[in-house]
């Protein structure tokens, strides 16, 4: 297991959270805490960068659901940046490959 570390920066765009390790039953409490506090104002964008993720279980699905559904109460949208692969194949099975945009690289989130 890999620990979870979430890093926050600022974007012209919105802001962008760096989710690193994994993202499962005992750490996706972690996410969802820190919404409340995030500055997140309408037509924004909220970018997910997820290019450290090294495991995301149901409840990290879960937490990213959350996550989307704050950004959509603020009236501002969300995106996942440089998704592994693996979590890739997830999201496609489970169809949030549908609901969220998706961007190629986190990097171009952060300019």
């Amino acid at each position: 297991m890999s620990p979870l570390k979430i890093t926050t920066r600022d974007a012209p765009a919105g802001p962008v959270l760096e989710i690193l390790g994994d993202l499962d039953y005992e750490t996706a409490g972690r996410l969802r805490d820190l919404l409340p506090g995030l500055a997140l104002r309408p037509g924004q964008c909220l970018v997910l960068d997820l290019a450290g993720l090294t495991f995301c279980d149901s409840s990290g699905i879960t937490a990213l659901i959350v996550v989307r559904n704050h950004a959509q109460a603020a009236q501002a949208d969300v995106a996942l940046a440089a998704v592994p692969d693996h979590i890739l194949r997830v999201l496609r099975i489970v169809g949030l490959d549908q609901i969220f945009p998706l961007l190629p690289d986190g990097r171009t989130a952060w300019h």
